[in-house]
């Protein structure tokens, strides 16, 4: 199987319906353009060790466009800690109406996501090279967004104190997409005294049977 093949394409559809989610052939052609680009990159950039065409297309492709459905139209999302582009770019990517934001500490890495901004004719996202804890004050993005997301970048209680300042104060929500494993959180506990809302739902990536957890929590409004 190789990147951008019919079956390669096929293996992207197929694995997101069984996960109920709808895509359309424009949105797998630009997941397309995005895997290509990756590869290409990762002779040079340290983006992602999953090389496998099938794992690129459900760990990460698949797997990036879960939290979608949660996220409502037009809201403003910042992708923490992005690197390769995931899950920030195929969510903006099946969810178009969305402003994102991707945040790296590598210049190299946010050199790459703006390339495949390029490539692929987004609008309405940007990349940008800094360390998140600096973008409250440095870069005025203070109580800015309504949606956080990471995937697999830190440790729970690590995003929250990193996404935490860059919410709205009146619903905003952090999207943490973790795998298997079980973490312990001393802010989900927080979370649950304070009254913020908690989800945390588990699933399997199809035909690999992977299990994923993703936990929303919405501020206090």
């Amino acid at each position: 199987m190789e990147i951008g093949s019919r079956q390669w394409q096929t293996l992207i559809e197929d694995g997101a319906e069984k996960l109920d989610i709808r895509i359309r052939r424009e949105h797998v052609e630009k997941f397309t353009l995005h895997a290509r680009e990756l590869m290409k990159w990762i002779r040079k950039v340290n983006l992602t060790a999953i090389t496998d065409p099938s794992e690129v297309a459900l760990k990460h492709f698949v797997d990036s466009i879960i939290p979608a459905a949660e996220i409502k139209r037009g809201s403003s999302l910042i992708d923490i800690g992005s690197g390769g582009g995931f899950p920030g770019i195929p969510i903006k990517i099946v969810r178009p109406s969305l402003n994102v934001l991707l945040v790296d500490s590598s210049r190299k890495k946010v050199n790459f996501l703006k390339h495949v901004i390029r490539c692929t004719k987004l609008s309405g996202i940007d990349a940008i090279h800094a360390r998140a804890e600096d973008l409250p004050n440095k870069y005025t993005f203070a109580e800015y967004f309504d949606v956080a997301v990471c995937r697999a970048f830190s440790s729970l209680d690590h995003f929250a104190d990193l996404a935490i300042p860059l919410l709205k104060k009146r619903k905003g929500s952090m999207i943490a997409m973790k795998g298997r494993k079980k973490e312990s959180s001393k802010y989900l506990h927080t979370c649950g005294e304070q009254g913020f809302t908690i989800q945390k739902s588990t699933y399997v990536l199809p035909f690999i049977q992977a299990e994923r957890t993703v936990i929303k929590i919405t501020l206090r409004s």
